[in-house]
């Protein structure tokens, strides 16, 4: 099997694909693989997003980019995703599956669409994904696969019950499918990480966990860039941080019963300053004086 390093590799007739390819952490990886000199098909449900992203990419590094917007929960959307890539007999030698989604609050509060919906993205789509693109890899050559997980799937998760266990799933079915697919060519790396500041959302999560937040808060690009070197280098699970990968051990010694519950206690407390911040702002700006308010 050639690396897809090996100037022989046939790299400028494949691509790598990325899902959610337009955030945060998408948008990192597609720049870091072009970089690199790899082409790119990217796919993302954020169409205004995905075409500047892909011209950019191509500006940049003169490299070829495809794109094609997707909702990756619509079996027919991911079916004519195929469609397109099959029309224009495209193959793959890396494929990078960040398409996620996180719900945060008591499970009782969840819709059943949404309960659906984080099924169909976190789950689904992932194993989906791995099963086409494998079938359309590049022959001869070395396939990499980058699922990306979380620190969160390490933990049963009270308030996050559903995402968790979607990430635990992801971690289990690669390192499963890694050793399966070992001689044939395949490599799997999972990507854990913690809070990455990507989105207004998951900022104001962080700042919610105060100042654990801002320690184990990683910095998009060099995460996007180790994600790679350390695929390329066939670690089957690689934790960005020192602090992470250290809380990880330790947390090893410890009944998963503490750990859950530990979680659980941190959550309510964080909510209950959170109410009372909110509260005290809105008084604020009512007017009224707290210190007087009767």
């Amino acid at each position: 099997m050639k690396p897809i390093d090996d100037p022989a590799s046939p790299l400028d007739k494949s691509f790598v694909l990325i899902t959610a390819a337009a955030g945060g952490l998408g948008k990192a990886l597609a720049a870091e693989c072009a970089s690199r000199g790899w082409n790119l098909f990217l796919s993302d449900i954020r169409l205004d997003l995905l075409e500047p992203l892909a011209e950019g990419m191509r500006r940049m590094y003169g490299v070829e980019v495809i794109s094609q917007g997707a909702d990756l929960t619509s079996d027919q959307e991911r079916d004519a995703l195929w469609q397109t890539i099959d029309r224009l007999g495209l193959c793959f030698h890396f494929l990078i599956n960040v398409a996620g989604m996180e719900y945060e609050g008591l499970f009782t509060e969840r819709s059943v669409d949404e309960l659906r919906t984080i099924l169909r993205l976190n789950v689904e789509t992932g194993v989906e994904m791995t099963s086409q693109a494998l079938r359309r890899r590049v022959k001869d050559s070395r396939f990499y696969i980058l699922n990306i997980s979380s620190m969160a799937g390490f933990y049963p998760m009270p308030v996050k019950a559903i995402y968790a266990a979607t990430k635990r799933f992801i971690i289990d079915y690669s390192l499963a499918l890694r050793t399966e697919l070992r001689s044939e060519g395949v490599s799997i790396t999972v990507l854990c990480p913690s809070g990455m500041p990507t989105s207004e959302r998951s900022i104001r999560g962080l700042q919610r966990q105060g100042i654990i937040g801002q320690f184990v808060m990683a910095d998009v690009g060099h995460v996007a860039y180790r994600a790679i070197q350390k695929t390329l280098a066939g670690q089957a699970i690689y934790i960005p941080g020192v602090l992470n990968r250290w809380l990880h051990f330790i947390s090893g010694f410890l009944p998963v019963t503490w750990k859950t519950a530990f979680i659980w206690k941190r959550w309510t407390g964080t909510r209950q300053k959170q109410s009372a911040a909110e509260a005290l702002t809105s008084i604020k700006k009512s007017g009224d004086n707290p210190l007087t308010y009767r």
